[in-house]
């Protein structure tokens, strides 16, 4: 995957989330992008008049790249859709140290969401911690340093951040 794209209502706060908490390195900037034609509906499948403020991209560890926009929607903007709702989502991020990162995320008073969670059946060994950006993305820390109980019968594998050139 290139990249992951995502609409925030502050880019600096953005920012200071994904530099500080998360390690997301800043690699360029675009915008403003605004239209007098059809071009953003057409394009963007957006009210025609939105305008994008600025977009700027970074690279996350080994991960994909994010691509972070701030719009001024001529419609106005909805809240974050919930992982119930369609096209709900979040992000994962691969930690080889659960307790570590829980630590850090507390220690930049990331709202945490509920506790640590030990999955099972296929995805025995894997640990996994929801939380949520400030702007209300959720996203997921998630760690199987021994690998998953799936890996010792799979023909194929999952692809995994901590070796990516596997």
């Amino acid at each position: 995957m290139d990249h992951i794209g995502i609409t925030v209502p502050d880019l600096d706060e953005a920012e200071d989330f994904l530099v500080e908490v998360l390690g997301a390195v800043p690699v360029y900037r675009l915008g403003p992008k605004r239209a007098d034609d059809d071009w953003m509906a057409v394009q963007l499948g957006v009210h025609p008049r939105t305008e994008i403020r600025q977009i700027r991209f970074y690279r996350l560890g080994h991960g994909t790249n994010l691509e972070v926009f701030a719009y001024d929607a001529a419609d106005g903007q909805g809240p974050p859709p919930r992982n119930s709702d369609i096209g709900g989502h979040h992000l994962a991020i691969y930690v080889d140290d659960m307790d570590a990162a829980i630590a850090h995320l507390r220690a930049h008073d990331v709202e945490i969401m509920g506790e640590p969670v030990a999955s099972a059946g296929a995805s025995a060994g894997q640990t996994w911690l929801y939380f949520r950006a400030p702007w209300g993305l959720q996203l997921e820390l998630v760690s199987f340093p021994g690998g998953k109980a799936y890996e010792s019968e799979a023909e194929t594998l999952l692809w995994h951040p901590a070796r990516p050139g596997e």
